[in-house]
């Protein structure tokens, strides 16, 4: 069929920002159609490569969306990105080219390419299903697949995206397409941030006219959308041909913002590729490699990545069942989880909380969960979340697991990124659920059958009735995947922090012998990570009247309230949690204080907690040793330290976070002077760098983020935390802030932690921050402060005051600000948000106007 005039191949015009003329070349294919046709591709001819990376856009881009990949490219790889016919500087053929005739054609021109070696496919858009139909053909040539933001099946039930329908409609096809450049330009326009001008006008080149752009139209005309389609069949093939990929590594890479190919597409290519590994870049949309310029450097590591042999690290020992303890108190009668409200508790003994926890295993079973799929839990900690979680455990079944603190946006975009197949949760986070769109069916927790038909849900207790007769499967494997636990979101977008079976019950043993727990202790949970793990190391629990996504809630009758309920030995809760038990002390009844006399640990983790904090807890809870273990959602705990053991550390730049545990390795990657990180670890005293981690139950990876794990595994088997600290002559820990917050002067870095402890001991100084402004590597360091009383608004701190600070501070402080109060995270209402900080630090300094921080 004839769509538009023949014209023949050419080079690019010049100038085109960021792509190098050196790289355009024209490939001819003798008799292709009996006429021979002619290719427009950017190759880097890099001779004797190790590997070819073969590139192929789709609508209505060309082969300029590849040119940050030939430009990264290392000495030994080849990269060539084909125009495709009738798009880009390629042949305008006169005629219609379809699905299958496509994927021929990129035979063809790879044919002609004399390739040499290895190839990887790396394919956008429509360029997907026609880079892996070739590829599903010549699987003894690849070493590896690369999908961007890109679809082989209409998943089932949902409908065809709704930019597509719309240009499809009759009488607009044509129109958006080909005769004005509103499909092109509408393209660009997805991005975010927004495309600069000169990438935008390099993006049009090709196609300034409407003879220029029918293959743009054709394009969008040949997406099947129906069985009748031409290209239906041949798209069928290519989706049933990726088992043919199963050896074969596959790397998706997705922009999670695009309303064309959204996060059910790249569920459904996982789920027909499950072997393969993912990268979400947050926030990005359809032209993903636009969005996120180092989406090329990921592309080359992960090529590098293949030829690598990275070692596991594994379980030193066998373990274990975390829900073993549960099992082997079937039939005790003694409580086992108490949940508080208004003083009064609501309690479940082991044996109540084993058989419910086998009646929502079978119940879920019987509901289609099956081992391995994930279940997200968004329910407070309670009776209810324990018994669902260990449920799921028992069942195999992935329990993910978002804070509530990340509020509904949050909580939304860790869902949309966790894909789980159901959600079990209380009405509120339904309701949001339903009208958010988060992904998974729906159990509802505490609601009535109306309330969960309302929203689309079953009750928890019709989940129950189905397994009436419990549980008898196997158990999932110590290698099975057992969480996704989504980090606070204090540094950026929440990640998914993966681990297995043998993970969780490292940890566990971990807690337990750190903290020699025994039969006989009892735990306080007010710390919302761990309010689950009581029935793991086979004690009591108990979670006091508190709102678990605002610590500071937590009042000392609440936390003497549940530590009689139990007669709890240990309580765990953030530093925020027992800054407000230590301000409402005075509350307290003598009743209450003779129950909080015995306990004999107290555990506060989350945030640095201050030395004083540490003391004045001691006037509640007499007996208890203070202790604050170190680590973090990736692994915790890595250290720990008593108050007594930071009283005999001393003063020191930064916080002592104690010795690490047995079982745990520390090592520094020592930074320059621009806070790089060495590629060499020290274990060498009062060396200052990045601290990096290694135990047994530490994260298996980060979900869906492979270059975020790859990043932080280096060295192999290690976890790069972000931390900045240092190891003392005694071996000691010592943590000084984190390497995103590094304040970097022209002489050299300064970290934050010790500058704001040193501020802080200035006369009228309640909190600090200490923050850098201005360019990296000539920053100049700002300390802004909460004062006690405090400021009734933003502001210049004056003279005297910013004087005293300087003086304690002992550096070259720029400017001392002055704040009516610090932000702090969500989560844990501990964590200092030093970025956002700086940013409003850096405006002011800069002339403009003192607003709210």
């Amino acid at each position: 069929m004839t769509r538009g005039a023949p014209a023949p191949a050419t080079l690019p015009p010049e100038g085109l920002s960021g792509l190098d003329p050196g790289w355009s070349r024209l490939v001819t294919v003798p008799g292709l159609d009996g006429v021979g046709r002619t290719w427009h591709v950017l190759d880097n001819q890099v001779e004797q490569a190790s590997v070819t990376i073969v590139a192929v856009h789709g609508n209505p881009t060309w082969s300029y969306l590849w040119r940050w990949v030939i430009d990264a490219a290392p000495d030994n790889v080849r990269v060539i990105a084909v125009d495709q016919l009738n798009m880009g500087f390629s042949e305008r053929t006169g005629t219609m080219r379809r699905l299958q005739q496509r994927i021929d054609d990129l035979g063809a021109v790879i044919d002609a390419l004399d390739i040499e070696g290895p190839v990887v496919t790396l394919a956008h858009d429509w360029g997907g299903p026609i880079a892996l139909g070739w590829a599903v053909d010549h699987v003894e040539r690849l070493a590896g697949v690369i999908l961007l933001n890109t679809a082989v099946h209409q998943p089932p039930g949902s409908p065809a995206p709704t930019l597509i329908r719309m240009a499809r409609a009759p009488g607009v096809l044509r129109q958006v397409t080909q005769r004005t450049p509103i499909f092109l330009n509408g393209t660009f326009a997805l991005s975010r941030p927004a495309i600069p001008s000169e990438i935008r006008t390099a993006y049009r080149a090709p196609y300034t006219s409407p003879e220029r752009r029918y293959g743009i139209w054709d394009f969008v005309a040949d997406i099947p959308l129906d069985p009748n389609d031409p290209s239906f069949r041949p798209l069928e093939r290519v989706a049933a041909g990726l088992e043919q990929l199963a050896e074969t590594p596959v790397l998706l890479l997705w922009g999670p913002q695009d309303p064309v190919f959204a996060d059910r597409y790249l569920r459904d290519l996982h789920h027909r590729m499950p072997h393969a590994v993912i990268h979400r870049f947050e926030g990005a949309s359809h032209l993903v490699s636009e969005d996120r310029p180092e989406l090329a450097e990921v592309v080359h590591r992960w090529i590098a990545s293949l030829a690598a042999d990275e070692p596991q690290l594994a379980s030193e020992r066998r373990r274990r069942p975390v829900f073993a303890a549960l099992e082997d108190r079937a039939a005790d009668e003694s409580v086992a989880v108490v949940e508080m409200h208004e003083g009064q508790g609501r309690r479940s003994t082991f044996a109540e909380l084993h058989t419910d926890v086998g009646r929502i295993a079978a119940g879920l079973a019987a509901s289609g969960i099956r081992s391995g799929d994930r279940v997200a839990l968004l329910v407070p900690p309670g009776l209810d979340l324990t018994a669902v979680l260990y449920a799921c455990w028992r069942l195999g079944a992935v329990v993910v697991i978002v804070d509530a603190g990340l509020g509904a946006k949050g909580i939304g975009r860790a869902l949309k990124s966790a894909s789980p197949v159901a959600l079990i949760g209380v009405p509120r986070a339904l309701a949001a659920a339903r009208a958010l769109r988060w992904p998974g069916r729906r159990v509802a927790v505490g609601a009535s059958d109306r309330q969960a038909a309302a929203l689309g849900a079953v009750t928890l207790d019709a989940i129950r009735e189905r397994g009436w007769g419990g549980f008898d499967g196997d158990g999932p494997g110590d290698a099975a995947p057992a969480a996704v636990a989504f980090t606070s979101g204090s540094t950026g977008p929440a990640k998914g922090v993966a681990y297995r079976h043998h993970q969780l019950q490292a940890q566990r043993d971990a807690l337990m012998e750190l903290y020699q727990v025994g039969p006989d202790d009892r735990l306080v949970a007010a710390f919302a990570p761990f309010a689950l793990y009581g029935p793991a190391m086979g004690i009591p629990s108990v979670v006091p009247d508190m709102d678990v996504t605002a610590p500071g809630t937590l009042t000392a009758t609440a936390l003497a309230d549940a530590v009689s309920a139990v007669d709890a030995t240990l309580v765990f809760a953030s530093p925020a949690a027992l800054a407000n038990v230590v301000t409402t002390r005075h509350q307290l009844t003598d009743r209450h204080r003779r129950a909080l006399e015995g306990v004999r640990i107290v555990m506060s983790a989350g945030a640095p907690i201050s030395p004083s904090l540490l003391r004045a807890i001691r006037d509640v809870l007499p007996n208890a040793e203070p202790n604050t273990p170190y680590g973090m959602t990736e692994a915790l705990p890595i250290a720990n330290i008593t108050l007594d053991e930071i009283d005999a550390a001393g003063e020191g730049w930064g916080v002592c976070v104690g010795h690490p545990l047995a079982q745990v390795e520390v090592a520094i990657l020592p930074i320059d002077e621009l806070g790089r990180p060495a590629d060499r670890q020290s274990t060498a005293p009062e060396i200052v760098g990045e601290v990096c981690v290694r135990a047994p139950h530490m994260k298996d990876q980060y979900d869906k983020l492979w270059a975020t794990q790859a990043a932080s595994a280096r060295p192999p088997g290690w976890h790069r935390t972000g931390d900045v600290g240092r190891l003392d002559g005694d071996g000691r820990l010592w943590i000084e802030g984190r390497m995103a917050h590094l304040i970097l002067t022209d002489r050299g870095p300064v970290t934050p932690v010790g500058v704001e402890h040193a501020a802080e001991r200035a006369d009228g100084v309640h909190q600090a921050a200490a923050v850098g402004v201005g360019p990296i590597g000539t920053q100049q360091l700002v300390v802004v402060v909460a004062t006690s009383p405090p400021a009734t608004k933003p502001a210049p701190a004056e003279d005297a005051l910013a004087a005293r600070v300087r003086a304690s501070v002992g550096l070259d402080v720029a400017s001392v600000l002055v704040v009516p109060e610090l932000p702090t995270d969500l989560r844990h209402n501990s964590k200092i948000e030093r970025t956002r900080i700086a940013g409003w630090a850096d405006r002011i300094l800069a002339g403009g106007r003192i607003g709210r921080l």
